[in-house]
């Protein structure tokens, strides 16, 4: 949010500069308004990604290091979970999972990343590969993931989560 109210301050800045030495026509003006809403909301929508791929990142450390209270943070009650071999795990159920051991993930790396942003939805697609200790059995999975993301008052929670094995 600072950024923002920086952007904004500098504009007003260089317009006040602008009205004091030359002449504006109305239609200067209103170039100008519409080139520092640009600007403004283009730094937004760059926050809004940045903030997605924090809650991105937490997610993946509190699969490898699960925590009850920050998963319960993080994740809607709501969640439904598709995992690559087809089954479907409610918020409870994924979090029993990973709180149990029953889903170890020793390591998770992720790759070839994107975020697409839709009013207060995130669609994140990646590339997950991890080492895997489920039931105390190694294992190592590589999938193509695809999380949906909602904007709450607290911030970006987890709605949905699908894998589907790499072909």
């Amino acid at each position: 949010m600072l950024k923002i109210n920086a952007y904004g301050l500098f504009l007003c800045m260089v317009l006040d500069k602008f009205t004091a030495s030359i002449p504006i026509q109305p239609d200067m003006i209103k170039k100008l308004l519409i080139f520092s809403c640009l600007l403004i909301s283009t730094q937004f929508c760059f926050a809004q990604k940045a903030e997605v791929e924090n809650a991105v990142k937490l997610l993946t450390k509190l699969m490898v290091t699960p925590d009850s209270v920050a998963l319960d943070k993080i994740v809607l009650n709501n969640l439904s979970y598709g995992h690559s071999s087809g089954k479907i795990q409610t918020k409870q159920e994924f979090m029993h999972s990973l709180l149990s051991g029953e889903s170890d993930f020793v390591d998770i790396n992720l790759t070839d990343q994107t975020v697409v942003l839709q009013n207060k939805t995130a669609l994140v697609r990646h590339t997950l590969s991890a080492k895997t200790n489920d039931k105390n059995v190694p294992g190592n999975v590589k999938l193509y993931i695809l999380l949906i993301w909602s904007k709450e008052k607290a911030g970006w929670k987890l709605l949905g989560r699908q894998a589907v094995k790499v072909p």
